[in-house]
């Protein structure tokens, strides 16, 4: 009986950490559908600051998942279908109703004023493709890298640049509507690349001779962000961006140069470079 009692509190205690990741799951979303409605009232900085909200849940439930070791199937589709609407339905309708209106653009397309919409689903269809892909590869990628933009990161620069022009842009805050235009279809490009961007997982990013003073840049740096994320956060992004050719061009001469012994460094090892490539 004692032996009974104790495995169904075991389980019983099991499945609330199992409900857990979730939970961040459905704050990521529910974050989402808020910054629709803020976008739909015209309220664009709440929108971005919305989206932000929702990144940081997409990343706290993963790091629960796996921490309390209750990854599961459901969590990884559920999880996708919410990333769907936080990063890319949000995003797309929040950038269009901000930036992509046809008064917003009359000056590139005054006759059929459609270029924004085609932007705006452009972005969302390419969010879809990407976390299709994502799923399809997720047991022969290497976690240390991302194919492609992620798409939370595409969703973060559209908030970065909200927040940018909130802070910066002058009245009647009109933001430049073809400039955000081609920013809108960069991403959407990048979300679809092959290109190779840092994943969170990747062991090369924590592996130094110098913990504390790594440790110490890393806090100062959340401490920039925390307190000027409106100004820090879009030239950070431009980097995260920009990094993407740059990891490609150095992992594929990697791979290329001969290596004594035959080993290469772990952290550009992959099964996805026999696979993805």
């Amino acid at each position: 009986m004692v032996l009974n009692q104790r495995l169904k509190n075991r389980s019983a205690r099991r499945r609330g950490i199992y409900i857990l990741p979730n939970i961040f799951t459905t704050l990521s979303l529910f974050f989402g559908f808020y910054a629709i409605l803020a976008a739909v009232n015209g309220r664009f900085p709440q929108a971005a600051w919305s989206i932000l909200l929702a990144a940081l849940c997409d990343g706290l439930d993963g790091t629960v998942a796996r921490m309390t070791h209750t990854t599961s199937e459901f969590g990884v589709e559920y999880d996708s279908l919410c990333d769907l609407v936080s990063f890319g339905v949000a995003p797309a309708i929040t950038i269009y109703l901000w930036a992509l209106t046809p008064a917003s653009l009359a000056v590139l397309d005054p006759h059929h004023q459609r270029l924004g919409t085609a932007a705006a689903f452009i972005f969302l269809a390419c969010g879809a493709l990407r976390l299709a892909r994502f799923n399809v590869l997720e047991g022969v990628r290497d976690p240390g890298f991302f194919q492609g933009l992620p798409i939370p990161g595409g969703a973060v620069m559209v908030a970065a640049v909200v927040l940018w022009h909130d802070r910066f842009g002058s009245p009647p805050l009109t933001p430049n509507g073809p400039a955000v235009l081609a920013l809108t279809l960069l991403l959407a490009v990048l979300m679809v690349s092959s290109l190779d961007y840092f994943s969170h997982k990747n062991k090369a990013l924590f592996r130094n001779r110098k913990p504390f003073e790594t440790l110490v840049a890393v806090v100062l740096l959340l401490g920039l962000i925390i307190v000027k994320i409106k100004s820090v956060l879009l030239p950070l992004g431009f980097l995260y961006l920009a990094s993407g050719p740059l990891v490609t061009v150095v992992r594929a001469r990697r791979r290329r140069s001969p290596v004594p012994g035959g080993i290469r460094p772990a952290e550009f090892d992959g099964i996805e470079d026999q696979t993805l490539k």
